[in-house]
């Protein structure tokens, strides 16, 4: 039998000025595309959201691994998460949070998934057992960050944290607050989802955004769907997004884009404007996307070898 199977992926929810439109979609396009090869290779789900990210976090026009958010202090630090269920192994997820020094942070955490009896490390003790015990290269700071996210730092510098700049009303469409993220299905039922991201320009040093929790920044249950989201981590977290996402699906018996609409209005409406958005696959196979941001790069692969792509509403 022909093996069946889907992929979709994001760049990040934020306000993608005009030059850095076509780098955002063909960045997702190639992300997109390396995971439908591998799927097509016959690798598992978690394999190809895996090679997806890694796609993602190696362009510099997405913030994540190179080109990453500098904090307060000029360092970079990362966080990312991955999920694997209906596998034949159970449910199953690796994190890391506030990492530095490595280029990839979704592979530390499935390092962290495959290799520990733990779910999420964070600071120096994920740096250390990436670079210590599981011999990931180390990566220098100023090798990980890009002219545009210096540029960001010097004049995020002036006046605060991107947290306030972003989503409060003096400048919310100016700076990035973008992640990048991928979720894939195989017909048997074997699904995964992972979300990695370089934070906010200027965060306080140890601030973890929603990317690597569990149900907020990624979140799979083979029988219902698989999610991956983006946009304003703290009012991801408070709301649970990709969980809530996915219960609107089971509870209510709603269709993916469907439930999205739902979980990000309600995301901005409990939090007061909170936007983001998200990308996910439902147990059939069907990939969706959804978002309350100026813009969101994303692209998917259907089950019938359709490429579809976008960044506009």
């Amino acid at each position: 039998m022909t093996r069946r199977f889907s992929v979709v992926v994001h760049g990040g929810a934020w306000a993608i000025p005009q030059a850095l439109t076509a780098a955002s979609v063909a960045g997702v396009e190639r992300a997109v595309r390396t995971a439908h090869a591998a799927l097509a290779s016959g690798v598992s789900a978690v394999d190809a959201v895996e090679a997806a990210v890694r796609v993602m976090e190696d362009d510099p026009a997405f913030d994540a691994g190179v080109g990453s958010c500098l904090n307060a202090d000029g360092e970079v630090e990362m966080d990312a998460i991955i999920m694997a269920d209906g596998d034949g192994g159970g449910l199953r997820m690796g994190a890391v949070a506030a990492i530095q020094h490595v280029a990839n942070p979704v592979s530390v955490a499935r390092h962290v998934m495959d290799h520990t009896p733990h779910c999420l490390l964070v600071g120096n003790g994920a740096t250390c057992f990436a670079l210590n015990e599981r011999c990931f290269p180390r990566v220098e700071t100023a090798n990980l960050v890009t002219d545009h996210a210096q540029r960001e730092f010097q004049e995020l510098s002036r006046f605060g944290t991107a947290v306030d700049e972003l989503y409060n009303l003096r400048s919310r469409a100016q700076f990035r607050g973008d992640t990048v993220g991928a979720v894939a299905w195989v017909l048997d039922g074997d699904m995964a989802c992972a979300t990695s991201t370089g934070g906010i320009t200027h965060k306080r040093p140890g601030r973890v955004g929603d990317s690597p929790l569990p149900g907020c920044g990624a979140y799979v249950d083979a029988t219902i769907g698989a999610i991956s989201t983006t946009g304003h981590g703290e009012s991801i977290m408070k709301v649970a997004l990709a969980r809530h996402c996915l219960d609107l699906m089971r509870w209510a018996g709603h269709s993916g884009p469907h439930a999205a609409h739902i979980a990000l209005e309600d995301m901005s409406s409990r939090t007061l404007g909170g936007r983001g958005g998200l990308v996910g696959i439902d147990h059939r196979g069907i990939p969706f996307h959804a978002f309350t941001s100026e813009r969101m790069a994303w692209a998917a692969i259907t089950m019938d070898g359709s490429l579809l792509s976008g960044i506009d509403p």
